[in-house]
């Protein structure tokens, strides 16, 4: 994260939209609009170039859409977190977004608050989801969240349970700490909760002693 706050880099297609949103995030304490984008090509470069702390991100979009950006987004930086903001609630459409990389999925009409708490929810590490995503989501989990964890997750996940923070993890395992916050971010979203206390005792729950 920038020096200067939370750096955010918007990608959607309509130019009132995007204008609606740079006010929204310019005007909100810590935190300001580095770049806009208006299709999903346009979005993979910026985010290159711009390198920004999150990443709005439409799906609906020309030339490449929200969820292929994503993937390119991830795959080239792994640890920009890319939050999709949509009109678009169908599991599908979550599903394919999720599983492109996207740590986030919000819906745009949501409270202009809970887009600014997620922003900076993403940035931190976490992983926020529009509580009617989750809910849509829900019937879909037939199997364990552990079966969608990898090895390094785990890892953390252990870590995150001797209150460890993502610095220390890092430190432990290796890896900078903006790795960290991508996995952090992927184990909340599989095992289904929003904070560090949450996931310790979820872990608590559900790991077993190596």
């Amino acid at each position: 994260m920038a020096d200067d706050g939370v750096t955010v880099l918007l990608a959607d297609d309509h130019h009132l939209v995007r204008s609606g949103l740079a006010g929204l995030v310019d005007g909100a304490e810590g935190m300001r609009v580095v770049g806009e984008a208006a299709d999903g090509a346009e979005a993979v470069a910026l985010a290159a170039e711009l390198d920004p702390d999150v990443v709005l991100m439409d799906l609906s979009m020309p030339v490449l859409d929200g969820v292929e950006a994503t993937r390119r987004i991830v795959a080239a930086r792994p640890g920009t977190p890319v939050v999709v903001l949509t009109s678009f609630s169908d599991t599908a459409r979550v599903g394919d977004a999720l599983a492109a990389g996207a740590v986030g999925y919000l819906l745009k009409d949501c409270d202009p608050r809970d887009l600014i708490a997620a922003v900076r929810s993403a940035a931190q590490g976490y992983a926020p989801l529009d509580p009617r995503v989750a809910r849509a989501l829900l019937p879909t989990t037939t199997v364990s969240p552990l079966d969608g964890l990898s090895a390094r997750e785990l890892q953390v996940l252990r870590l995150i349970g001797k209150g460890m923070a993502n610095k220390q993890i890092g430190r432990a395992l290796g890896i900078s700490e903006r790795t960290v916050k991508v996995h952090v971010g992927h184990v909340f979203r599989r095992i289904g909760v929003t904070d560090r206390t949450s996931a310790a005792l979820w872990g608590a729950q559900h790991l077993t002693d190596e």
